[in-house]
């Protein structure tokens, strides 16, 4: 019986995104692509719009070799996310680096009184 039946939902970690598709490692042994055209019925520009590295997710099995213990999975018609919690934007990333400017003229300005002064300046 295979470990991995085709039709069954499984769940995975995303591995690596490349532009024609998603690694996804299901175990310590299988590992599974989805390939770009198995994302969507639509068209799908980016597929970073559809997940992130690291991000476990649920896939439905559309085939499986056992002799490589690759599995060809597909996301369409599936609720592949497990964590309803969307994706950071990139505003919201750069937020982190805000309090760093804010500071920054501080810092220099307390680093420039330190700096003995000579005659010459």
């Amino acid at each position: 019986m295979l470990k991995y039946e085709k039709g069954k939902i499984v769940t995975g970690k995303v591995t690596g995104i490349e532009k024609y598709g998603i690694f996804v490692s299901l175990d310590q042994f299988y590992s599974g692509l989805i390939h770009i055209s198995e994302i969507s019925d639509h068209f799908v520009k980016d597929i970073n719009d559809y997940v992130n590295m690291g991000e476990v997710i649920r896939a439905r099995v559309v085939e499986t070799d056992e002799a490589t213990s690759h599995v060809k999975l597909s996301i369409k018609d599936v609720n592949y996310r497990i964590n309803k919690r969307k994706p950071l934007q990139l505003k919201e990333v750069a937020r982190g680096f805000e309090p760093l400017e804010e500071k920054m003229p501080e810092w220099m300005a307390e680093k420039m009184r330190e700096i003995p002064k000579k005659d010459n300046f």
